[in-house]
C-alpha cells in the first residue's frame, strides 16, 4: 500500500542506493544517486544522476560505452545513457520516461 505522501504527491523525486548496470556484456553492481523532474511540455519525465566512482565502469565508458540498461532492486530494467566521468570519478547517467524507482506510477 502506498504511503500517504505517495498517494497524494507521487513517489520521491530522488533515489539513492544500489543498482545494476548491464552493458550488453556484463553486469556492473553500482551505487547511484538519481533525481527526476516532469517536463510538462514534453509530457514525460527526465531523470539523471551519477554512479559512485567505479574504475571498471569508467574504463568501459572511456572505451566508448554510451548505452546500457539500469535495474534497481525490485524494478524492471530501463535504458540509460552514460556520459563522461564527473570530476569525482562517477559516471553520469540520464534517461527519459517514468524513472525506475517510481514503481507502479506513470503519467
Amino acid at each position: 500500500m502506498a504511503s500517504l505522501d505517495e498517494e497524494y504527491n507521487g513517489p520521491e523525486e530522488e533515489y539513492r542506493g544500489p543498482a545494476t548496470l548491464h552493458d550488453g556484456e556484463a553486469d556492473h553492481p553500482v551505487e547511484i544517486r538519481l533525481s527526476a523532474r516532469f517536463e510538462p511540455v514534453e509530457g514525460r519525465f527526465r531523470w539523471a544522476g551519477r554512479t559512485a566512482p567505479d574504475e571498471t565502469l569508467r574504463e568501459r565508458v572511456a572505451g566508448g560505452l554510451r548505452q546500457a540498461s539500469l535495474a534497481l532492486p525490485g524494478s524492471t530494467a530501463v535504458d540509460v545513457r552514460l556520459s563522461e566521468p564527473d570530476p569525482w570519478g562517477g559516471i553520469r547517467l540520464s534517461g527519459t520516461g517514468t524513472p525506475p524507482w517510481f514503481r507502479g506510477f506513470s503519467v
